[in-house]
This record gives structure tokens, C-alpha cells and sequence, in this order.
């Protein structure tokens, strides 16, 4: 009876052992199931250098990498002279602040290299009011739209333009007409333009528009004429109002305002950020519909999908996608679409964001961020190669010692 006993207790023991040795393996499968590969980053959390002449910024709204590698931003300076008080008052109650101007460029070590921008003196272009986006073009100059509803008081009309200017704040020309109401399919005007891409070999501009009308448009680069425009699912399209967005019933086709990005790829698609439907939909550069995926797609009002960037590999294999609701950067398999990873939160310190929403990266695979509301900078995030990390988001990527 005793050895009987003794016999089960051992195999009691035995089998309890295999368990913890089965369990323990099935820890570690999972724990492997939970790495991907996909690049890494950390935050530069003294980048840029601070700004000279008492500047501070307002929500800063664009962000775009030139050749060298120089950062422009645009920032909408008003919102910090209207909440603000101090420098910014009239008459100035303080020594502290005043409001930088709109366009702001650093170099690689974050120093103010220009800044210029606003309503010119002599009324020589209409500046937005509400400035929104910043593209470089191959020739080293700027695009910059607006999404503004316009100001009665001084006679000026919705954002309607788009407005391009030298890498030194130099003016060129105005395309589109100022002052137009939305309607998505003029060819004369635009309607509150969310942010300008380029496909630099075909010499066309991919507009976002955006805020007030519902659709990609494309221009010519040289002579600024719109070549072709498109709607959700590559409709014709509309201006109807369909409502808030709801996760529980069928996507709508046509895009929602705003439409916040329209990013085309080396081999010949366009990515769009259809932002309230928490969608990114693919598209061939003739408009002609490819493919869609929700991003977080419980997420409502400003919506996920914010703006896009492209890694900087021959091939382009990484879309990096900010989303200004959640506050993350999601890390994507271009092709398939598939998210390897995500990191950043919500919050003030450096790696965290408040309303993240544009990206950009420069030629080292370093990131660049902004943010619009209460969040008000820009931050880099500089490329460490492509290694191991977590599937699931990475929390805030704070430089290793």
C-alpha cells in the first residue's frame, strides 16, 4: 500500500514537472509570437535647440525634409498669441513670449537656420487663415495650404489656395483661386487643403483636400493646372453630409473630412489618409482603387489614420502612421499593410505626443513629428536599424544609457 502510494506521488510529481516544462515552452513560443522584426527609434529629447528671440510656437501643423536634410515647419503663430498672454499682448505685460513666425526651418542639429511667413505687407498673395501643411519639392521650394474658414473682417474668404515660396520665404505663386466656397469637383480652386505630396519624375503634386472638400487632386507641378481628381473608393466626388463616423455600420464611399494626407509611393500607388473613417485607402496614381485597411477602428471623432510617411529604403518597405486620437506611431508593413509595431502615448514629455500629426522622415531614416491643439512642437526621432521589438506598443522609445 505504502509503494503503491509512493508510486503516485512520483508520477504526480512527474506529470507536474511535464506541465511546468509544456507551460513554460508555451511562454516562450508566445514571448517569440511577440517580437518582430521592423526599424527602431529613440527620441532626441534636445532636438531642436531652442528657439532664439523669446519664440514660442502655436499648433504646428506640417512638417517636411528637404535634400540637405533641413526640417520645415509651419505653425499656426495666432494660436498662441490668442491664449496666451505676456510678449504676445498688446501693449506686452511681460518679457515672455512672442509668437515665431509660421515657417520655421533647423538644420540636422536643430538650429534655427530661417523663419519667415505670414500676410505680407504688400498684399502681393493671400496668406491662409489657417495655415495647414508644408511640402519641399525637388527644386528646394515650399507648398503650403490652409483649411481656414476665411476672415470677414478684413474681406478674406475660405482657404481655397495653395501658396508656393523659395526654401528662404521668396514668393512665387498662388495656385488655385482665394476666396472659393468647397466644391470637390472644380477644377479652379481647392477646398482647405490638409497637406501636398509630390511625385517628383512625373512632376505632379498630390493634394489633400481636404478639410472643406472630399477628395485627391493632382497637379502639375511646372504649370500648377489640376490634371485629375478623385473620391473615396475612386468615386466621383461628393459633398453630401453623411454623418459622423460609426464602426458599427458599412463604410460609407466617399471620403469624410478632413482628407488628411495623399502620399504617393516610388511604385506608382497613392496612399490616402481617409482620417475620420480610420481608414488608409491605396489607390494607382490614375485613381483607379487598390485596396483598404482600418486602423483602430473603434476610434471616433478626429479619427486614426493622421498623415503617413514612407521609410527610406529603395523600396520603401515601412509606412509609418501617426495617429493623433491614440497618440502612437504605428509601424507597417507597406505591402501588405500589416502593423509590426507601434510606440509613443499620450502626454508632454519627450517621446510622448499631444495630438500627434504630421510626419515626416529625412534621408538617415530619422523621424520628425508635430503636433496640433495643446501639444505645439516638433520632435525627432533618430533611426536605430532594423532589430528585434515588442508587437505590441513599445511605450515611450526614451534613449537607452
Amino acid at each position: 500500500m505504502i509503494a503503491r502510494k509512493n508510486v503516485l506521488i512520483a508520477l504526480a510529481f512527474t506529470g507536474g514537472i511535464t506541465v511546468l516544462a509544456a507551460g513554460e515552452r508555451a511562454l516562450e513560443a508566445t514571448a517569440r509570437e511577440e517580437m518582430v522584426s521592423a526599424p527602431r527609434f529613440e527620441v532626441d529629447p534636445v532636438w531642436p535647440k531652442p528657439l532664439p528671440n523669446k519664440w514660442v510656437m502655436g499648433n504646428v501643423i506640417g512638417v517636411g525634409v528637404d535634400a540637405r536634410d533641413h526640417v520645415f515647419i509651419v505653425h499656426r503663430n495666432d494660436t498662441y498669441a490668442a491664449t496666451e498672454i505676456g510678449a504676445a499682448q498688446n501693449p506686452p505685460t511681460s518679457e515672455c513670449c512672442v509668437p515665431a513666425p509660421p515657417v520655421i526651418e533647423f538644420d540636422q542639429a536643430g538650429n534655427v537656420v530661417a523663419a519667415w511667413g505670414g500676410p505680407p505687407a504688400n498684399k502681393e498673395y493671400v496668406w491662409p487663415t489657417s495655415n495647414h501643411g508644408i511640402g519641399v519639392d525637388d527644386k528646394g521650394n515650399l507648398w503650403i495650404g490652409g483649411n481656414g474658414n476665411g476672415n470677414p473682417a478684413i474681406g478674406q474668404g475660405p482657404d481655397s489656395h495653395i501658396l508656393t515660396f523659395t526654401h528662404d520665404g521668396k514668393y512665387l505663386r498662388t495656385i488655385g483661386i482665394p476666396g472659393q466656397p468647397t466644391n470637390s469637383t472644380t477644377k479652379d480652386h481647392f477646398g482647405k487643403v490638409a497637406k501636398i505630396s509630390f511625385d517628383f519624375k512625373a512632376q505632379e503634386a498630390y493634394i489633400a483636400d481636404g478639410y472643406g472638400n472630399h477628395r485627391v487632386a493632382v497637379v502639375d507641378m511646372a504649370s500648377g493646372a489640376m490634371k485629375r481628381y478623385w473620391g473615396g473608393y475612386g468615386n466621383v466626388p461628393s459633398d453630401s453630409n453623411f454623418g459622423p463616423y460609426n464602426p458599427d455600420v458599412p463604410l460609407i464611399k466617399q471620403f469624410r473630412t478632413p482628407v488628411h494626407c495623399a502620399e504617393p509611393s516610388d511604385d506608382g500607388l497613392v496612399y490616402v489618409c481617409d482620417r475620420p473613417n480610420d481608414r488608409i485607402q491605396v489607390f494607382r496614381k490614375d485613381g483607379s482603387f487598390v485596396k483598404e485597411k482600418q486602423i483602430a477602428p473603434r476610434t471616433l471623432g478626429d479619427g486614426s489614420v493622421w498623415d503617413i510617411a514612407f521609410s527610406k529604403d529603395k523600396d520603401q518597405k515601412y509606412i509609418f502612421l501617426a495617429d493623433g486620437k491614440n497618440e502612437r506611431i504605428y509601424v507597417m508593413d507597406r505591402a501588405s499593410l500589416e502593423i509590426l509595431t507601434s510606440f509613443g502615448d499620450g502626454g508632454r514629455q519627450p517621446g510622448m505626443w499631444f495630438a500627434v500629426h504630421s510626419i515626416a522622415t529625412d534621408s538617415k531614416g530619422n523621424i520628425y513629428t508635430t503636433e496640433t491643439y495643446e501639444g505645439k512642437r516638433v520632435q525627432k526621432f533618430a533611426y536605430k536599424g532594423i532589430g528585434q521589438v515588442t508587437r505590441a506598443n513599445q511605450g515611450v522609445l526614451w534613449p537607452k544609457k
